[in-house]
């Protein structure tokens, strides 16, 4: 079979590689259908995030499941999946928790498709095979009627959007929020976050950034923009998400987080921003950081596109599986590559 081996910043290439075998009876084997650049991948790719390659390529992704180990009972052959990045056994005490980011059976932080940091045994699912090692606990049926390129982020991003906003709108229905983007930050999963939000009925939520490219689709989801760089402050949100990577544009959501409001960031920083401690005391705000644990949240985002969010809004290009090595030599914000696109 082939994969994709990243080799440095916008430089990839297919490579021969051997099936994937089944490694114990609660195994499958998936044939990946639709894969998602992540933000993550954008940035290595461009130079910004040092990852170092060479390492199989790809995370976020659909697939068809075609065989299954006698122990696996949910999933069957042929069934269209969405295959969280994240290796979890769905039994540890961090899996029952919800907590499959950070799941005890294996090394922490195993995934898919990140090189060193998350192991390169799982390999990558920009391949045309992958084995997912507990195929009931993680992998996750896509409902009729939903299109594998839509959806092909659920794997990462669209469940770590969603963590930043949906369960402070079934804490807080209607409150409005605050989306702050920026060129270091995760900004499809900013974008992503201003879709979710609206779609669970928040009353406003207003979209800060600087790239009309970025505007131009928070506006078609029907958020308030606001064009230019993050102020210091823009208001005052029940729910607030920094998606920008940068340090003014983290302490603009904190400034605006209102009274017993929650901050979440899903932005990845190499140092240390200042963070306004004593006005965030004063005001109760919680700011909260770190990995998504997605696979929990990938059913909630897939009922959440079966009701009419339509997450590819956000996708600036699809391209074939042929095509996948020159277009990510130059990533756009969010790239899908489809096995049978063109």
């Amino acid at each position: 079979m082939q994969r994709m081996m990243l080799i440095g910043a916008g430089e990839v290439r297919w490579e021969d590689a051997s099936e994937p075998t089944l490694s114990g009876a609660g195994a499958a084997i998936v044939r990946p259908l639709a894969i998602a650049t992540c933000d993550l991948d954008v940035g290595v790719l461009r130079g910004g995030f040092p990852l170092q390659g060479p390492y199989p390529f790809g995370h976020e992704g659909v697939a068809e499941v075609v065989a299954v180990g006698d122990a696996v009972r949910e999933i069957t052959i042929g069934d269209i999946v969405v295959v969280p990045f994240q290796i979890s056994c769905g039994s540890c005490a961090p899996c029952r928790r919800g907590r499959t980011g950070n799941c005890a059976t294996h090394p922490r932080l195993s995934t898919y498709g990140l090189g060193a940091m998350g192991g390169l045994s799982w390999g990558g699912l920009l391949a045309d095979l992958a084995e997912v090692p507990h195929a009931d606990a993680m992998l996750v049926k896509v409902p009729a009627g939903i299109s594998p390129l839509a959806v092909a982020s659920a794997s990462d991003n669209l469940p770590d959007a969603w963590r930043t906003v949906g369960p402070q709108l079934a804490a807080d229905p209607g409150a409005e929020v605050l989306v702050v983007g920026g060129d270091g930050g995760p900004n499809s999963i900013g974008l992503y976050a201003v879709g979710i939000a609206l779609g669970l009925g928040a009353s406003r939520v207003v979209y800060v950034d600087h790239v009309p490219e970025r505007l131009e689709v928070a506006a078609a989801f029907g958020a308030d923009v606001v064009d230019g760089p993050p102020p210091a402050k823009a208001g005052a949100f029940a729910i607030t998400v920094d998606a920008s990577g940068t340090e003014a544009g983290l302490r603009c959501v904190l400034n605006s987080t209102a009274f017993d409001g929650t901050c979440t960031s899903p932005s990845v920083y190499l140092s240390d921003p200042s963070v306004p401690m004593f006005s965030m005391y004063s005001r109760c705000c919680t700011l909260h950081t770190g990995r998504a644990h997605v696979r929990r949240a990938i059913p909630q985002v897939l009922a959440l596109v079966a009701a009419g969010f339509d997450p590819s809004l956000v996708t600036s290009t699809v391209v074939s599986w042929t095509d996948a090595e020159a277009a990510l030599a130059h990533p756009p914000l969010k790239l899908v590559i489809a096995r049978d696109a063109g």
